[in-house]
């Protein structure tokens, strides 16, 4: 399964004495290493009994509110103004057509944005609506402030839990919240199954808080 396509279906089901893994996956579409991340999972879909569960948070709300702005660049700070568009779209879809669109959603967005590097491209909100048979009209919501509660409900059940000094990915995992993983390129198949045993063991480990290092590679949505 190439980046830019959607999850194909189902992967396998669960084994003798396994059950379904539901991991809610928290995501802003602006982000580039929550799209590899997410992109990861859905690989791990395929070979193992997972499947996502996509839920908006937002960066603008986290950087602008809730740390006040502190430390922000001009630049970064104005990238996070913009930053509301995007995920208020997903939020508008998700009232009108429920939340199991968000998934297909976030993948024709992101795809957009991050594989085809159009982060400027005001074309790419009514394209991803399109692609999904989502109305044209839902674009409107890129600068509404209808639906920011609904944001801001969705973007509370992970950082309540996960804490402020992170970002985006963060999911849930056998009911511990985490950051990450940051990885680049997504792993795929087994790879991508091996990753997720990782994590796996690591939510499952009662006070685990950190593994890091620091990042030399660019994002790769290869």
């Amino acid at each position: 399964m190439t980046t830019n396509e959607p999850n194909p279906g189902p992967g396998p089901g669960p084994g003798p004495g396994e059950s379904v893994h539901h991991v809610p996956f928290w995501f802003d579409p602006l982000c580039p290493w929550a799209w590899i991340t997410s992109r990861w999972l859905l690989e791990v879909e395929q070979v193992r009994p997972v499947r996502a569960d996509w839920r908006i948070m937002s960066l603008a709300y986290l950087n602008l509110v809730q740390r006040e702005g502190e430390g922000l660049s001009d630049g970064y700070r104005k990238l996070m103004e913009s930053a509301w568009g995007s995920v208020r779209v997903c939020a508008a879809a998700a009232e009108h057509a429920g939340r199991p669109v968000l998934g297909p959603l976030y993948t024709a967005i992101g795809t957009r944005l991050h594989n085809q590097r159009r982060r400027e491209d005001p074309a790419v909100i009514t394209e991803a609506l399109a692609e999904c048979a989502l109305p044209a009209s839902l674009a409107a919501a890129v600068t509404s402030t209808q639906f920011d509660q609904l944001i801001k409900d969705s973007h509370h059940e992970a950082f309540d839990d996960v804490g402020l000094d992170v970002g985006t990915p963060v999911l849930r995992i056998a009911g511990t919240a985490l950051f990450g993983p940051v990885v680049t390129p997504a792993p795929r198949g087994e790879a991508a199954g091996q990753l997720w045993d990782g994590v796996l063991a690591v939510a499952a480990t009662d006070g685990f808080f950190e593994l890091k290092r620091t990042r030399t590679r660019k994002a790769s949505f290869d």
